[in-house]
């Protein structure tokens, strides 16, 4: 492959719908054919001021850390708190977030790597604003066209009351909210392939096959699913 073209593919969907598990099989994947795989985690390497913003949600909404477990659950009060000063703060926040991920990506880009995923992208934040906000949808439709458009962007739909069983930190309700909200984004933008709800198997086949069809496309793979000469 070119080193600098590097195949993007992003991760986004509910806490408990598996990001973990299916980026780390495409990951194995990917390293099976030789390819040298990065991988980005959204808060960590390209939200601004994370230090803070955790700070914020901690000091001042009163949001519990962590990440919680069937046995332990924790009460998260951050992007489930609403408020028109809280949804403006986002919107200028989302959109330095946007730019900076332009920045991480072009730099990927000069490492030689052939495979950059991302543990969630822009998508997770334009998924938390109001999509039905005329005004809203104008911005989410051009922060979606200043950041680099990934070769796949997987969202992984996922029963909210599953969701939920393997990590309750956010209200069931709320859960329920936020797989609408990933599905209108998705209808919104048309650049979002919306993986099934299905079992962690299935699942994996499905990216399996995008990813199979990405190499092909890029002339990584031939017809037979071989290296390429």
């Amino acid at each position: 492959m070119t080193a600098n073209t590097p195949i993007l593919i992003s991760f986004s969907g509910m806490d408990g719908a598996g990001k973990s598990t299916q980026i780390e099989h495409l990951k194995n994947t990917a390293e099976q054919y030789g390819l040298k795989v990065e991988i980005f985690t959204f808060w960590d390497n390209v939200v601004v001021f994370s230090r803070y913003r955790e700070g914020f949600v901690q000091k001042v909404l009163k949001s519990e850390s962590g990440v919680g477990t069937p046995g332990k659950p924790v009460k998260r009060r951050d992007k489930n708190v609403r408020g028109w000063h809280l949804n403006l703060m986002r919107h200028i926040l989302y959109g330095m977030d946007a730019m900076h991920l332009t920045a991480v990506i072009k730099k990927a880009k000069t490492r030689g790597v052939d495979v950059v995923v991302m543990d969630r992208y822009i998508h997770d934040e334009l998924a938390n604003l109001s999509l039905v906000n005329p005004l809203t949808r104008t911005y989410v439709r051009i922060v979606a066209r200043l950041v680099p458009c990934p070769d796949i962007a997987f969202v992984l739909d996922a029963d909210p009351e599953l969701a939920y069983a393997r990590k309750p930190e956010y209200p069931l309700e709320f859960l329920r909210e936020v797989r609408a909200a990933y599905i209108n984004l998705a209808n919104l933008l048309g650049t979002i392939t919306v993986v099934p709800a299905l079992s962690l198997t299935e699942a994996k086949r499905v990216i399996e096959i995008a990813f199979r069809r990405i190499l092909h496309k890029r002339g990584v793979l031939n017809q037979r699913g071989t290296w390429a000469a």
